[in-house]
C-alpha cells in the first residue's frame, strides 16, 4: 500500500508542476525526486522496416498481456470482490490498469495494431479469473503466481534483447518494461506471501495457466 500511496504523490506532483498539454510528461525522478518536464517518446524513430516490425511486436504482445491481466484480475474481483481478500486484488489490479493505460497511450502515438485476439482475451482472462478464484483465496493466489512469473519472465526475455541491440538507443522503454517488471514480480511474491501454495494441485495448476500464457504470448506477437 505505501507503494501505491507513492505512486498516487509523484502523479499528483506531476499534475501541479507539469503543464497539462505536455504529453508523457516525466514527472518525478526516482533517485532524487526532482520535478521535469519535457516530451518525449518511449520509442526512437525505426531505423528501417524490421526495427519497427520488432517495436511493433513487442508492443503489441506486452499491450496484450496488461489487457489480459486487467481481465483476470476483474474476474477474481468478481468473486473475492467483497471478501478479505478483495483490497490485495483490487491494489495488484490498480496497477495493471497503469500499464494498460500507458501500453494503450503508446500503441496510440505509435499506430501499432493491438492483437486481433483482444476478443477472446476478454473472455479467457476473466474465466480464468473467476474460475481460480472460486477455489478461494489460495487458487487466485495460484493464478496470480503463475500469470505475474510468465509476464516477468517474459519482460525480463524483451529487456535482454534491448540491451544486446542499443541499450542507449531504447533507455525510455527499457525504462518504462523494467518497471512493468518490478510490479509483476511483486505481484507474484504477494502471491506466495498468501498461501498460493497451499491449494491443492498447485504444481498442476501454475503449469496449466503458464502454458497457456506462452501460447497467449507467442500468439499475440503474430496476430
Amino acid at each position: 500500500m505505501q507503494r501505491a500511496a507513492k505512486c498516487a504523490l509523484r502523479l499528483d506532483i506531476s499534475r501541479a508542476f507539469c503543464p497539462s498539454n505536455v504529453r508523457n510528461c516525466r514527472a518525478v525522478n526516482r533517485v532524487n525526486g526532482s520535478v521535469s518536464c519535457r516530451r518525449y517518446s518511449v520509442l526512437p524513430p525505426p531505423r528501417d522496416e524490421e526495427e519497427k516490425a520488432m517495436l511493433d511486436s513487442m508492443l503489441r504482445v506486452d499491450h496484450a498481456g496488461e489487457y489480459g491481466a486487467n481481465r483476470i484480475y476483474a474476474g477474481q474481483m468478481a468473486v473475492l470482490g467483497r471478501t478479505q481478500t478483495g483490497p490485495l486484488i483490487q491494489h495488484m489490479w490498480d496497477q495493471e490498469k497503469m500499464h494498460l493505460e500507458r501500453f494503450n497511450e503508446i500503441l496510440g502515438e505509435h499506430r501499432v495494431r493491438p492483437t486481433l485476439l483482444l476478443p477472446l482475451w476478454n473472455i479467457a482472462g476473466f474465466a480464468l479469473g473467476a474460475c481460480t478464484a472460486l477455489l478461494g483465496k489460495e487458487g487466485a493466489m495460484a493464478c496470480t503466481v503463475a500469470v505475474e512469473e510468465s509476464i516477468s519472465e517474459h519482460y525480463n526475455s524483451q529487456i535482454r534483447t534491448l540491451m544486446e541491440a542499443d541499450p542507449e538507443r531504447y533507455t525510455e522503454l527499457l525504462q518504462l518494461i523494467k518497471e512493468f517488471r518490478d510490479d509483476e514480480i511483486e505481484h507474484h511474491d504477494t502471491g506466495l506471501e498468501h498461501d498460493a501454495e497451499s491449494v491443492p494441485g498447485y504444481l498442476l495448476l501454475k503449469t496449466a495457466i503458464q502454458a497457456g500464457c506462452k501460447a497467449a504470448i507467442y500468439i499475440s506477437q503474430r496476430i
